[in-house]
């Protein structure tokens, strides 16, 4: 490809200019090879059926979904393609007649991470139309939160309005998701079948289609959600200091004898149990006794809230049912025709017994509040340890969830749980759950990592892998909290690191140790000019913690000092932020 000539008065650095050159020859280059690919292939090929398995995900299970699929989809007799929505471009979709779309919603409604470049560039006005395409949607969610499945509705949405043709309803899945996410794959991919591919062509051989399975199978552990493994705590102790706002504790689980095997940035689940003690408070509230049967369950009341249902986070269908009880109107105003934000405020930090207090005409049997329950869900926290340097063990970092509220004191499900209730030997139901869109980049590339508080714990995890396979790339954290003295976790592990040179820099950003606060953006951009150096490099760029706040005030940080590199261009700075997304060199685990 020949260079771009820019014309007289183009507002572009020199630097500018070689960096968008660079770009845009590699596009190119993608295209040719996408069209050469096309055009070479053979007759006989042109009649083996592509199915493109599609996903969106942030935490990895739209991904698992999406490789089920691939692999009925190969079962059945297709060619499939499997990858994620940022890796297909406009000019991709030209070429993608049957496809299904798996995406997970992510924080408000939103798109996820490795989704997030294909829906902004769908969603543009200069968007193809694609009347050539026939799709399904899966969408997974969440019912707990306002937006459920969001994100699949707006991609089934767009999709039509460009004129693809939907070959089945979209399904929108709540957390347990695989029985119905199964069901509905199986039932699409033969509505995808294209009646002008020759159904006499073997398309694939029984072998390739072992082949496939036997990849998905072995990249898989038999301990999933179904099939926990009780693993021993190994080790448990506290990491926040005295004067500490926060408990923050460190576990690690014994994996000897489960042949679990995992790698930095995967998620470690834990399957807990609720508090005694509000168990017994919304027996009491519901006055039943703790034997008392549940029509359809063999467990008696007691051990159904105990283990099998999630009392710490009212359902939609709970609040409805109550809402249809209540004596306060005021209350009743607000739960049934307020805003969003009033109805929100007036639910934070409320639990199922602090709804059963309220006044209401009548209240509710053992069975009808059973029924309004959503099932008790895993817990999952990144993963803080490698298993080069803990062969046999698991590390997790887990803030302990703790508030007051209506004169109460109220504790998260998991942390507390792990916390309070267990003690170094006794039993803890996990298993793993991969993260492939959070990955170590090459052991020479080197890597910036920004993870406050608890978000250090996969960073702890990517140091002792890269340490212990002695790579070369350079090495990069930001770390903050509120005070050094007693919130810097991992402070020795951190800092030997930094003394012996393999943590290249280290930027600390303790917020309550000065009277202006300083977070780890601002030390950012105190660095600006190195950083962007880095990323001229080849650096990946890391984020792990809040979603709501410190990620995109991070990302801003990011975009402003590009911005000041490039001139003061924030369209050019944007445009740099998108070209690390597509190359996957950004790389966000935010909760």
């Amino acid at each position: 490809m020949k260079s771009i000539e820019f014309p007289a008065g183009a507002p572009f650095s020199e630097q500018q200019k070689a960096w968008l050159s660079g770009f845009a020859a590699g596009l190119s280059s993608q295209l040719v090879n996408l069209k050469e690919e096309v055009t070479s292939t053979s007759t006989a090929d042109r009649n083996h059926q592509t199915i493109h398995l599609l996903y969106g995900s942030q935490t990895g299970n739209a991904e698992m979904v999406a490789e089920d699929a691939c692999e009925m989809a190969v079962n059945l007799g297709f060619r499939t393609e499997l990858k994620d929505l940022n890796s297909i471009s406009m000019e991709d979709l030209e070429y993608v007649k049957e496809a299904i779309f798996v995406v997970s919603t992510h924080g408000e409604g939103e798109m996820p991470d490795n989704a997030e470049l294909f829906w902004e560039a769908i969603s543009a006005t200069t968007a193809p139309r694609l009347e050539h395409l026939r799709y399904g949607v899966l969408g997974l969610g969440d019912t707990s939160y306002d937006e459920f499945c969001q994100a699949a509705k707006m991609l089934d949405i767009r999709l039509e309005q460009l004129g693809a043709d939907r070959i089945t309803k979209r399904l929108e899945c709540d957390v347990d998701y695989e029985d119905f996410a199964g069901q509905w794959v199986s039932e699409s991919l033969p509505l995808l079948r294209n009646d002008e591919i020759d159904e006499t062509v073997e398309l694939k051989t029984k072998t390739e289609r072992d082949n496939v399975t036997e990849i998905r199978s072995s990249s898989r552990s038999r301990w999933n959600k179904k099939n926990p493994f009780a693993a021993k705590l190994a080790d448990k102790r506290l990491l926040s200091g005295e004067g500490s706002k926060k408990e923050v504790v460190h576990y690690s689980l014994d994996l000897d004898l489960s042949d679990i095997r995992y790698e930095p940035g995967d998620a470690i689940n834990i399957v807990p149990m609720n508090h005694s003690s509000l168990v017994e408070e919304i027996m009491e509230a519901l006055a039943v006794a703790p034997s008392e049967s549940v029509e359809g369950y063999e467990s008696d009341i007691r051990e159904l809230l105990m283990s099998r249902f999630e009392i710490v986070t009212p359902s939609k269908e709970f609040i409805g049912a109550l809402s249809q009880r209540l004596c306060d109107q005021e209350l009743l105003e607000i739960l049934t025709k307020g805003d969003k934000e009033s109805k929100n405020d007036f639910l934070w930090g409320k639990d199922c017994l602090d709804l059963l207090k309220a006044e209401m005409k009548y209240g509710f049997t053992a069975d009808e509040f059973i029924s309004l329950l959503k099932p008790l869900q895993h817990r999952a926290y990144s993963i803080s340890s490698s298993q080069l340097a803990y062969e046999k063990e698991v590390h997790m970092t887990i803030a302990s969830v703790r508030w007051t509220g209506d004169e109460r004191e109220h504790r998260g499900v998991a942390s507390t749980w792990l916390a309070d209730g267990m003690t170094e030997g006794q039993e803890v139901a996990t298993f793993v759950t991969q993260n492939k869109g959070f990955r170590l980049p090459e052991d020479e590339v080197p890597m910036i990592m920004v993870g406050p508080g608890t978000g250090v714990a996969p960073f702890r995890a990517f140091l002792q892998e890269r340490q212990a396979r002695q790579a070369k790339g350079g090495n990069w954290l930001f770390f903050g909290d509120q005070h050094e003295r007693c919130d810097f976790l991992y402070q020795n592990e951190i800092r030997d690191w930094h003394e012996s040179g393999f943590l290249k820099n280290l930027d600390l950003a303790f917020s309550r140790d000065q009277e202006e606060k300083v977070y780890v953006q601002h030390r950012m951009l105190e660095r600006g000019p190195e950083i962007y150096e880095w990323l001229q490099s080849g650096a990946y760029f890391y984020v792990c913690g809040d979603a709501e706040r410190m990620a995109p005030d991070v990302e801003a940080a990011l975009v402003q000092l590009i911005r000041d590199e490039l001139g003061g261009n924030e369209e050019s700075a944007k445009d740099y932020l998108r070209g690390l997304k597509a190359e996957k060199r950004y790389l966000r685990d935010v909760y």
